[in-house]
Parts: structure tokens; sequence; C-alpha cells
């Protein structure tokens, strides 16, 4: 099962659509995830044109999507549980992994996928995949765009980040 994963895409205000080597990438996609700061409800909608989409609230989503999303999830795919979090939340003064990994402490999941830093991130620990993806349209000073891809089969999972350079 491919699994797309994004965040942080702040649109329409850090771009106007979906970057091209995203949409490279949805057109294979059995599901994706989405760990926050949409902005916009449009960019749901853009993204259930290629799969279905799970996802939270980030901080910058408003009242409305985070009634509508929530702030945390977890998410069965291919025999794994995969726990949803943006990263602002519980402590707005700790990391976006130190929020990640404690707003999972005690819950049985495979990987944790979460944003809010725009960093790319990738570890294992005890067992359990930390994944940010980055963000697809807005870099700030990271070198290069990004996102991810997990594959998820029979309860076991591999990720990878997708890089590029040109959001259009």
């Amino acid at each position: 099962m491919k699994i797309v994963v994004v965040s942080d895409t702040h649109m329409p205000r850090m771009a106007g659509e979906l970057p091209s080597a995203l949409k490279k990438e949805l057109e294979g996609a059995d599901l994706i995830l989405h760990a926050g700061d949409w902005t916009s409800s449009v960019v749901y909608r853009l993204l259930a044109e290629y799969a279905q989409v799970e996802g939270v609230a980030g901080n910058n989503d408003g009242e409305t999507l985070t009634d509508k999303l929530g702030l945390k999830r977890t998410v069965k795919a291919g025999g794994c549980r995969i726990g949803l979090v943006h990263g602002h939340w519980p402590v707005k003064s700790r990391t976006a992994l130190q929020n990640a990994w404690d707003a999972f402490a005690g819950e049985e999941v495979d990987a944790i996928v979460f944003g809010h830093s725009h960093v790319p991130y990738m570890e294992k620990r005890g067992g359990v995949l930390l994944f940010n993806p980055g963000s697809p349209t807005a870099k700030r000073k990271q070198p290069r765009y990004s996102f991810g891809i997990l594959q998820a089969n029979g309860g076991r999972l591999q990720a990878k980040h997708i890089f590029y350079d040109d959001k259009k």
C-alpha cells in the first residue's frame, strides 16, 4: 500500500496548486496522510481527487478545520497503525518531535507522522518510526521542498522522503 505523506501545505498562500512533483506521486497513491496546516479545505478537495485522505489540524488551520479533523488520530493501513498529529500540541513550548512522541505515549503505534517544523525527519525510536515529511510548498530554511512516501504491507513499513527544487 502506497501512502503519500504531506504536511504544512499552507495553501493557497504558499502555492496556488499542488506541486507537480507531488501530483506525480499522488497518481499511484492508495492513501494520503496530511499532518496539518492545510490552511484551507480546498487542499483536502485537491488531494481527494487522487485517493482517500486522512488528516489532522495544525496550529494555522482555524476552528472550522480543527473541529472537523481534530488534533490527533490513529490510521490503520497495510496492517500498520500510524499515529497522526501536527506537532504543535500538547505543549506549545516543546519541539514538534517531542510533542509528536508524547501525543502517542503508551499507545500501540508502528509510526508517528507529524509536521509543524517543516523539517524532514526520519528516526526509529523504540520500534516506532517517527516521520516528518517536511513541506511540499513552504520549505522555510530547508534547501529543498519535500513530502514523504510510506509503503505499508503486512504490518511492515518502509519510508522515504521525496525532495525537489521547484514547487510548481
